[in-house]
C-alpha cells in the first residue's frame, strides 16, 4: 500500500510546531531530516539537536485528500505561513529489507570478519562474527567500530580475561572479544534495545554464555582484565574514574567515539587514572588508547 508523504522547510524554531500540528491532523508519522548538509556530531547533554535547516517529513494514509491536507496544515499553522513543501507518494516496501542488501561481509585486520547473518562467510576459518543489528546501532561500517575491531583483532591472547564493552550497541565489540576468547564480556548500554541485540546477535554467534547485556547501574563491581568503550566524549569524560575502578591495575582502555577536536580534553580527564599508549586518527574520529595506572 504507497503512503502519501509531505515535506516541509522549515527551520529550527519552528519544528516541534509544525511536527506538533501534522500528529494533529492525522499524520502516522513525522521524522526530521537536515536540509542542508550540516553535521550534528554531538549535542550538549539533556539536549535534542535541531539543523538550522530543517526538512519535516509527514506520513499520511494514501487516501488522504491532498488539497485538504494542505487547507488543514494551513488553519492549524495560522497565523504563520505554511512554509514551502512538496508531496510525494512513496511507494510501500519491506524497509528492513533495504538496508541488508548493502550490508556485506567486511574483515578487520587479519583475522576478524562481520557477516551479515543471512551470507555465507567468505572465509570459513577466519574469526567471523555473524550480524544482525536490528534496533542497534553497531555494523562496523562507522569508523569508530572499525577502529575498535582492528585494536581487538591485534590481542594475541584474550584466553580467561573478562572485558568490558561500555556502549555494547549490536553487541559487535563484545562479541568479538568473546570469539577471540575471552571468557566472559560485560556488554553495558543504556538503550534496552541494545541489549536485547546485543544478545540476540550473542545467540547467533554461539557466545551467548560469554556475554552478560546490562545496563550501566547493573555492572557489578568488577575488576576487568580491559575495556573498550565506543560512545562519545562528554560522557567518555565524565566516566574516566568510573572505568578507572572497574579496571586491573595494567589493564588495557580503549576508547573511541572521539573527533579530533576533542582528543585533548578527553586525554587531560584520563591522565590522572591512565598511562596513555596510542592516540590514532582516521576520516576525524580517535582511538585512543591506554592502561590502568590506579593502584
Amino acid at each position: 500500500m504507497p503512503w502519501l508523504q509531505i515535506i516541509l522547510d522549515t527551520d529550527a524554531q519552528t519544528v516541534e510546531l509544525i511536527s506538533d500540528r501534522l500528529f494533529a491532523i492525522g499524520a502516522i508519522s513525522v521524522t526530521l531530516q537536515d536540509a542542508e548538509n550540516q553535521p550534528l556530531y554531538e549535542p550538549p547533554l539533556n539536549t535534542t539537536p535541531i539543523w538550522e535547516r530543517t526538512q519535516i517529513v509527514g506520513l499520511f494514509e494514501n487516501d488522504t485528500d491532498s488539497a485538504e491536507l494542505q487547507s488543514q496544515l494551513q488553519a492549524v499553522l495560522a497565523p504563520l505561513p505554511l512554509p514551502p513543501y512538496q508531496l510525494q507518494t512513496l511507494e510501500d516496501k519491506e524497509w528492513s529489507r533495504v538496508w541488508m542488501e548493502d550490508f556485506r561481509p567486511m574483515r578487520f585486520g587479519e583475522r576478524v570478519w562481520i557477516c551479515p547473518s543471512w551470507q555465507t562467510p567468505p572465509n570459513p576459518e577466519a574469526v567471523n562474527i555473524l550480524l544482525d543489528p536490528g534496533l542497534a546501532f553497531g555494523t562496523g561500517t562507522h569508523t569508530t567500530t572499525a577502529l575498535c575491531l582492528e585494536w581487538l583483532d591485534k590481542q594475541t591472547d584474550l584466553s580467561g580475561k573478562t572485558f568490558i564493552d561500555y556502549g555494547c550497541g549490536s553487541g559487535i565489540l563484545a562479541i568479538t572479544a568473546a570469539k577471540l576468547a575471552a571468557a566472559h564480556v560485560w556488554a553495558v548500554d543504556n538503550d534496552p534495545q541494545a541489549l536485547l541485540a546485543t544478545k540476540e546477535n550473542a545467540k547467533k554467534n554461539h557466545v551467548e554464555a560469554a556475554i552478560s547485556a546490562v545496563l550501566p547501574q547493573q555492572l557489578p563491581a568488577i575488576k576487568a582484565d580491559g575495556m573498550l568503550a565506543n560512545i562519545l566524549a562528554t560522557p567518555l569524560i565524565e566516566l574516566a574514574a568510573t572505568f578507572a575502578a572497574h579496571l586491573k591495575n595494567g589493564a588495557p582502555l580503549v576508547l573511541s567515539g572521539i573527533l579530533k577536536e576533542q582528543t585533548d580534553d578527553v586525554i587531560a580527564a584520563y591522565r590522572p587514572y591512565f598511562a596513555i599508549t596510542e592516540v590514532m586518527e582516521r576520516d576525524n574520529w580517535m582511538r585512543i588508547s591506554s592502561v590502568n595506572s590506579e593502584q
